[in-house]
């Protein structure tokens, strides 16, 4: 509620018509999400960027110098939430991702910056809440809690700890802990995963969760008690059952490559559990949804067309997410004292933002902004992230064994499309003069991970299946989770070379070379994460990266977002880090070939 005296009185004195309100909205349907009803001919005073007036008549709130708007009976939405997510998932800046989504009805995201702190560490985050906090919207942090993700299985460029973790609970624009991704250390009691967990609660802000494992034993049991609140990783229904029954937030997520949604939401509509419990969510969207389908506005687009009901689709991103996070108060309702966040649509089921208000001044009408938002510095340190120990040739792509049989047994990356999980696939493949080559008629391609933050020159070699390729092809991107080392994907190794070289020479970004030849390149210089370029410019150039990986013979929904994920070693069941190919299941390194 509102933070003053003075303020409070100033709501007080618009409501009971001794002060005029700056702006006032005529005859909407009101979603009052709090009770679960549609009102309609309801009016809202706002002053100050508030609301101090909910009813079925403002007039007595209106002056000489009040804005009007007349909403003729269209609904009046709470501004949506985006509960769960990662701006560099968008490849580009915060202050570009609030000008892609915000027109759409985004007026609040709750963002987790753990890719530009596997980076850059501590600075990173601190640079990351510097710039959430110049946005014409609510932009939350959450604090990475596991950089790495996974201690002992990858090398980040930095690292945090529960030191680092207590510090940031005490800067504005802190909202709680990050995603806890390592869950097995949680659930072995780990120290440090407790320690950070232990700040966070301390300060009473919310620890986020991630349990990435399809096991509702006892580890996940102890994982819960462990004090993750939330979790997105579900993918079945049986996970969001689980997870709400155990007290936690189920988050739905329904972003550019992870379709969990249609899934899960039958825990609500076949098995009636309480839907406030549940909260919808994006995680990863890039720049190319944004500009073409959109954001939250998308998600509730689809979570009515999967059968959930306007209204409870509505509360999953609106209240139930100011609720978990402690701020209904302050945001998710259209109610007296709230920041006035209101966007107002002729059509729930087909959601297109009309009018957007953001802490009560409008900033989008159509689609268009009033006044976008300035663009914000970055220093030169952000800039310069990839280095090399020398240029790459086709032979650090090499797979060799360590025998002379014919055949042998590899372990391979199998890709699960439009889901984070991989399989974990057994071939026999040929070793010809020691070494492993790519079978695309089998659909087995070369993998690899480019050491890129102290230069040590590091290069592992894997096998994966699923990315369809039938052409001579390298594709190479530093967008890496978690440790965004550099990633390279294809069927000959100079190819690869090339497509990595490019990008050490570009400062970072994702390139697809066919032939010889660059046919798909998108530059992210921040960090190797993020573009300084505009959402829409961006999402051009994704697109021919992904026309790329379509002219190499994959048809995978965004392969790109695929292959970003394919050294994150906290999600089962096969990835590959710099340090070796990891069993998500066991925890532990294999060798890619068995000798």
């Amino acid at each position: 509620m509102p933070s003053s005296t003075q303020l409070t009185r100033s709501l007080i004195d618009v409501a009971m018509g001794r002060a005029h309100a700056d702006l006032v909205i005529r005859k909407g349907q009101w979603a009052c999400v709090q009770t679960g009803e549609f009102i309609d001919g309801t009016d809202v005073a706002i002053k100050d960027g508030r609301i101090a007036y909910v009813g079925p008549d403002a007039s007595h709130t209106v002056g000489q110098n009040t804005i009007l708007i007349n909403a003729n009976g269209r609904y009046l939405v709470p501004g949506l939430l985006d509960g769960h997510m990662h701006v560099e998932s968008g490849m580009v800046t915060v202050t570009e991702f609030v000008r892609a989504v915000a027109p759409r009805g985004t007026t609040g995201m709750f963002i987790d910056p753990h890719e530009i702190a596997n980076i850059f560490g501590l600075k990173g985050v601190r640079l990351m809440v510097d710039e959430a906090a110049a946005q014409p919207i609510h932009v939350w942090v959450q604090m990475p809690s596991c950089v790495p993700s996974a201690p002992g299985f990858e090398t980040p460029g930095d690292s945090i700890g529960p030191a680092e973790v207590a510090e940031a609970m005490k800067w504005d624009g802190i909202i709680g802990l990050g995603e806890m991704m390592n869950f097995r250390g949680v659930f072995n009691g780990d120290e440090k995963m407790l320690a950070e967990m232990a700040a966070t609660h301390a300060s009473n802000r919310t620890v986020g969760g991630h349990y990435a494992s399809p096991d509702l034993g006892l580890p996940f049991h102890g994982y819960v008690a462990g004090g993750a609140e939330d979790d997105h990783e579900g993918t079945r229904v049986e996970d969001a059952i689980a997870r709400a029954r155990q007290g936690m937030k189920p988050m739905l997520r329904y972003g550019s490559a992870w379709f969990d949604v249609a899934k899960q939401i039958g825990a609500i509509t076949a098995h009636k559990l309480d839907s406030r419990r549940f909260i919808l969510v994006t995680d990863d969207s890039h720049a190319q949804t944004l500009t073409t389908e959109g954001h939250m506005d998308r998600v509730l687009r689809h979570a009515i067309a999967e059968g959930l009901p306007p209204m409870t689709a509505l509360q999953m991103m609106t209240i139930n997410t100011a609720e978990h996070f402690g701020l209904s108060k302050e945001m998710g309702m259209i109610a007296p004292g709230r920041w006035a966040d209101i966007v107002i649509t002729e059509d729930l089921r087909n959601f297109n933002a009309q009018v957007v208000i953001a802490k009560g001044e409008v900033i989008a009408q159509d689609g268009k902004w009033e006044n976008p938002p300035d663009s914000f510095d970055y220093p030169a340190w952000v800039k310069d992230s990839v280095h090399l120990k020398r240029p790459l040739t086709a032979d650090d792509f090499k797979l060799k064994v360590s025998t002379r049989k014919e055949q042998v047994k590899a372990h391979v990356i199998g890709i699960i499309e439009n889901q984070a999980p991989t399989k974990h696939l057994t071939f026999d493949v040929r070793s010809e003069n020691g070494e492993v080559k790519v079978d695309m008629k089998r659909d087995i391609v070369k993998i690899a991970i480019v050491e890129r933050h102290k230069g040590t020159g590091i290069v592992t070699v894997g096998l994966v299946h699923g990315f369809g390729f039938n052409q001579k092809c390298g594709i190479a991107s530093t967008v890496a989770h978690d440790s965004h080392h550099m990633i390279v994907v294809g069927t000959d190794e100079a190819s690869m070379a090339q497509a990595a070289n490019s990008l050490a020479r570009c400062g970072g970004g994702q390139v697809v070379v066919i032939d010889g030849k660059v046919v798909g390149l998108v530059e992210l210089p921040i960090a190797g994460l993020m573009s300084t370029e505009r959402a829409e410019i961006v999402a051009q150039k994704t697109q021919t990266v992904l026309n790329g990986f379509q002219s190499c013979g994959s048809e995978l929904n965004n392969p790109n977002m695929q292959l970003s994920l394919l050294g994150l070693v906290v999600i089962p069941e096969l990835r590959l880090s710099d340090l070796g190919l990891v069993d998500v299941m066991k925890f532990e390194f294999i060798p890619v070939v068995e000798a």
